[in-house]
């Protein structure tokens, strides 16, 4: 039986990004490879040693990541004073990113932390990844990302979505009224 309101149809859903759909099972892989690692390490050497790498890599990776922040905060700061803007990070993203791979738990993130550390890494890395913002960027084409800020959002309670965009009304634009006061 009906009541004879149209069904609602809904629009497909937007497919997901590879990213979304592989990154929570590599994540996953991640982990459970690093147990295994652990354990078996454990076995072979003792659970005592085990720990005591754990601890030492959590204190090595907090000392390059408070050495990484201040030199980034030097850099920032000589920048500021020159007046301009501070010049390439000199790594320290990398080396802030290696000393967090570190601190976590797991011989194979420790691995991976201290080639992070190794300065020709990190040249080839930031260069990679500059190449790569770069060509992403160049795709997007014009009226994507800077329009992105543009657009707004209203969420209905329904649940539907409304397209939007933000126009800003610029001082000169429109002449000046009064306005009344705003205490009476």
């Amino acid at each position: 039986m009906t009541s004879g309101a149209p069904t609602p149809t809904y629009p497909a859903r937007p497919r997901r990004s590879r990213l979304r759909t592989f990154l929570p099972l590599g994540i996953a892989a991640w982990l459970v490879l690093e147990i295994w690692l652990l354990t078996v390490v454990a076995d072979a050497v003792g659970g005592l040693t085990v720990f005591l790498l754990l601890l030492a890599g959590l204190v090595l990776g907090s000392v390059v990541i408070k050495r990484a922040g201040r030199r980034a905060f030097q850099a920032l700061n000589e920048a500021m004073q020159r007046g301009g803007t501070p010049s390439s990070g000199g790594g320290n993203g990398l080396m802030m990113l290696g000393g967090l791979l570190i601190m976590l738990p797991g011989l194979i993130s420790d691995a991976v932390g201290l080639l992070l550390l190794i300065p020709p890494v990190q040249k080839a890395l930031s260069g990679y990844a500059e190449r790569t913002f770069d060509r992403k960027l160049r795709e997007a084409g014009s009226g994507s990302l800077g329009d992105a800020f543009q657009q707004a959002r209203i969420h209905r309670p329904d649940g539907k979505v409304v397209q939007g965009e933000v126009i800003r009304d610029e001082p000169g634009d429109a002449p000046q009224e009064p306005r009344p006061p705003l205490m009476g």
